[in-house]
């Protein structure tokens, strides 16, 4: 097998990593055209001790670093609005080796040593790098929340993971009407949503009559996922399996919001 045709399946998920390190399509493309360009014109050069996803990678890298051009993600102002190009603005102001290292691993899948091999660093500080970066998104995306849940250990629960993370809570609903008159009161930035609610009303429903007023991202949490990942239908992006973890919870809270225009940096 040709060199050619070992990177061939590798090369889409190399523009995924170029587009998300630069913000741009075009920008991020163009990289990749230098890198291939590299390789042919000096196959020689090109890792063999490795297999050849790291090496196309590695090879990437130093074009990378060697054009110097760390100073962040392009700006995407124009696509104002669009969930992909918040996620890009914010991943900018994540500093660029740290932004690397959370990309490499949480994006492409690479573990802490083979990210530490594409970056010149050590595992130890590949990890302390992703820490990093996960800690300067949270710190971007501070939302106040309310929770629709008729379980009271479960809120306390969950009120307290919400807290934990840095964000408010505008209360606690137990029922659909309580949580549309909640919503209409304060406007939340998030919305934690069981899907059974007291009374047999439906967090489903609650959450229609809330978006109906404004937009606002959901997290709903069931113990029935089944009904809700059918494939068949619109169905939530958002979706927690009850019994969660806390970790579960955390992933899921700061995922919607780093996507979600209507959060704001914490002062």
């Amino acid at each position: 097998m040709s060199l050619g045709q070992e990177l061939a399946p590798h090369l889409p998920f190399l523009r995924r990593y170029a587009r998300a390190l630069t913000g741009s399509q075009t920008h991020g493309d163009q990289y990749v055209r230098a890198t291939l360009e590299a390789i042919v014109a000096a196959p020689g050069d090109f890792p063999r001790d490795v297999d050849a996803r790291l090496g196309l990678y590695r090879t990437f890298q130093a074009i990378w670093s060697s054009a110097n051009i760390e100073t962040g993600p392009a700006d995407d102002s124009e696509d104002d609005g669009d969930p992909q190009a918040i996620a890009r603005a914010r991943l900018a102001r994540v500093t660029p080796l740290s932004r690397q290292a959370l990309l490499l691993t949480a994006m492409e899948g690479f573990t802490p040593e083979d990210a530490a091999f594409l970056l010149d660093e050590e595992p130890e500080e590949i990890e302390r790098l992703v820490a990093d970066a996960l800690a300067e998104i949270e710190r971007q995306t501070h939302a106040e929340v309310m929770i629709i849940e008729d379980e009271p250990i479960i809120a306390m629960d969950l009120e307290t993971i919400v807290r934990d993370l840095g964000h408010g809570v505008t209360g606690v609903a137990v029922t659909r009407d309580e949580a549309v008159q909640l919503a209409m009161q304060r406007r939340p930035g998030l919305v934690l949503a069981d899907i059974q609610l007291a009374d047999d009303s439906s967090g489903i429903d609650a959450v229609k009559d809330i978006l109906a007023q404004f937009s606002v991202p959901v997290i709903f949490i069931t113990a029935f996922p089944e009904r809700l990942l059918t494939g068949e239908r619109p169905e939530p992006t958002f979706l927690i399996t009850k019994p969660f973890q806390r970790s579960t919870v955390k992933a899921a809270i700061s995922q919607a919001l780093f996507f979600d225009s209507a959060t704001v940096p914490a002062m």
